[in-house]
């Protein structure tokens, strides 16, 4: 898990860069991502439900349904997945977890942390998903890629 991020938000965040490799429109089953991603099916759903009342997929179901972009993937940033699964709240809380620490009355990592935190957030923001899905070096992200041709 990471330092930023809930368990939830990480597996947003690969399942988003996984569908961000499928041809605009298809549909991926949610046992397709769950097998592929190692992500437990139950837990997986849930997320996805979340990502899709929040815009960011669509869904349907039968035989032939599953899970898409809703978006152009050019469209959707790091940024956007992480704000609809944990909100922006990183991008201003304090590290050490002070309500009251701010510039003007900085704990002892506000500085540093301050740093870091523009810099993530840049990261966030500064990529689409599509690139970021393309440069994917992990194997299962590479067989979805395969699978197009």
């Amino acid at each position: 898990m990471s330092l930023i991020f809930s368990r939830q938000c990480e597996y947003a965040l690969q399942a988003v860069l996984y569908l961000a490799l499928k041809p605009s429109g298809e549909m991926t089953p949610i046992k397709e991502l769950a097998k592929a991603l190692k992500i437990p099916y139950h837990f997986l759903g849930k997320i996805l439900q979340d990502l899709t009342r929040k815009g960011l997929l669509s869904s349907h179901k039968g035989p032939t349904g599953g899970f898409a972009l809703d978006m152009p993937s050019k469209e959707i940033t790091l940024f956007h997945i992480v704000d609809a699964i944990d909100g922006a709240d990183f991008t201003q809380t304090c590290v050490l977890g002070f309500p009251e620490c701010s510039g003007k009355n900085p704990c002892s990592a506000h500085e540093k942390w301050s740093q870091l935190r523009e810099g993530i957030y840049q990261m966030l923001v500064g990529r689409n998903i599509a690139d970021m899905a393309r440069a994917m070096k992990k194997p299962e992200y590479r067989q979805a890629v395969s699978a197009q041709d």
